[in-house]
């Protein structure tokens, strides 16, 4: 039986610059992967009502959006054809998905699959290291063992090394060019170009890649000296306890297949290697909900019941508002997909980890499409949240970095529903103020319900270019 335990479920007049900046992009052979057809809009639609002339647009998501579970919510995910978009993702190995695939034989995608294996791995060899599961001791530990050292890839052989005391440097599924960074992040991405084919599922014959970041940011800290390992009986062994919080329901939700299987393959792999100290880790889970309130009492519950490593939240906004309750529980969290570039100077006492990188990595791949496609104006709307206002300040910033205007740019946001099937707030509004920009391109950052938005968009004439 595997160590899992459920807890509770619980304006136009500068029409040419982006284009300019594109040409001037793609002379410097910047991100030469991402190479993209562009496209002229479309006759312009009428706002708030179906139009006869569709106004033709690019559409654009992130890594909230840019899954085939996203698409699931809506009505007619036929719709999404042509939507493309970015996301921290790593070319996974086909043995790694098999493997997925074996414990959920219904998973669509493998969105942090990889990263939710490596938080919990890196966990692992950081307790043995560390010879106790005291989080105190523990996060002393998790950025040096991917940071110099030998290197290692596969679970076992990376335990065996810090069961010697080996100084060594885990490279995993995610984790491949580089380590963590003195903030506990990684150093370097790598970022899949993911595009909706015309049955509105991700066309992974069109996927590629790009990396993004520096190695040399890569922590050159001294990482502390081995602790002594636990001794005695196995049953006098305290084991080191996982705390999932993971989105089992609400706005990410369709993001938890693959990253609940992602730990459950990593929980195998570690006590199939015999563990930490000679003794299996154990798995316990609460639901966040995709929602701050719904986690901190998830993460209580969690304290309560003895997990020493929290793996979550996914959401940044979850992880913005539970975090203080984490520190002063003295609990590590450790996110396999918080992307929020704030996070990084939270004040976290150094009890918080990621292995997603920041959107400011995602920001500037996000920008490079966007040019390369030619697009004249361009509206990047996003939820009002860290995940959301962060990874549209970070776009913004890319754009006017290589050249375009504010004038080119139109910001909007969006307040979130209380529940994930409830409207959103002013939404006729706030697609009637799109349609007004007469865009030629649209970014939308947000979760389960963007669905809305884009449904509402398509309603009102403006319709991604397929």
């Amino acid at each position: 039986m595997r160590p899992y335990r459920r807890l509770f479920p619980a304006v136009r007049h500068r029409a040419g610059t982006l284009r300019r900046a594109a040409a001037g992009l793609a002379a410097a052979g910047l991100a030469a992967a991402l190479l993209l057809a562009g496209c002229t809009a479309g006759p312009e639609g009428t706002a708030g009502q179906p139009s006869d002339a569709p106004r033709t647009i690019h559409l654009y998501g992130t890594d909230g959006t840019m899954q085939t579970a996203f698409a699931a919510g809506l009505a007619d995910r036929t719709v999404l054809r042509g939507m493309k978009g970015t996301a921290p993702l790593t070319p996974l190995p086909a043995e790694f998905t098999n493997r997925l695939l074996e414990i959920d034989p219904d998973l669509t995608d493998f969105a942090y699959a990889g990263e939710t294996y490596d938080a919990v791995v890196i966990s692992a060899l950081a307790a043995e290291l560390a010879g106790t599961p005291e989080p105190e001791v523990v996060r002393d530990y998790i950025t040096g063992v991917t940071a110099s050292g030998v290197e290692c890839t596969v679970v076992a052989d990376c335990l065996d090394l810090a069961r010697d005391g080996a100084d060594l440097a885990y490279r995993g599924i995610s984790l491949r060019r580089s380590g963590f960074t003195d903030l506990g992040e990684p150093a370097t991405a790598s970022y899949a170009t993911l595009h909706f084919g015309a049955d509105g599922v991700i066309d992974q014959a069109k996927t590629e890649f790009v990396g993004s970041g520096d190695p040399s940011r890569t922590t050159t800290a001294e990482a502390p000296e081995p602790g002594p390992r636990p001794t005695g009986p196995a049953f006098q062994i305290e084991p080191l306890t996982f705390g999932g919080l993971l989105p089992e329901t609400g706005g990410l939700a369709f993001a938890y297949p693959p990253m609940i299987a992602g730990a459950e393959l990593a929980i195998d792999d570690v006590n199939a290697a015999g563990g930490v100290f000679g003794v299996d880790v154990v798995w316990l889970e609460a639901d966040t909900g995709t929602d701050p309130e719904i986690g901190r009492a998830a993460l209580a519950e969690l304290v309560e019941a003895g997990a020493h490593v929290m793996i979550g939240a996914a959401a940044s906004g979850v992880t913005e508002a539970i975090m203080p309750d984490a520190v002063a529980a003295k609990r590590i969290l450790f996110s396999p997909s918080n992307t929020a570039a704030a996070l990084s100077a939270a004040d976290h006492d150094g009890y918080y980890f990621r292995t997603a990188p920041s959107d400011v990595l995602q920001g500037e791949a996000l920008a490079d499409i966007v040019l390369r496609d030619g697009v004249a104006k361009l509206v990047i709307v996003a939820r009002d949240d860290p995940y959301g206002r962060g990874l549209q300040g970070n776009t913004v910033d890319a754009l006017q970095r290589f050249g375009v205007p504010a004038s080119d740019i139109e910001l909007l946001t969006y307040g979130l529903p209380e529940d994930e099937n409830d409207p959103v707030p002013g939404l006729p509004d706030l697609v009637d103020r799109i349609v007004a920009a007469e865009p030629d391109g649209v970014l939308v950052i947000g979760f389960s319900e963007a669905a809305q938005l884009i449904e509402r968009m398509i309603e009102a004439g403006l319709r991604p270019r397929g």
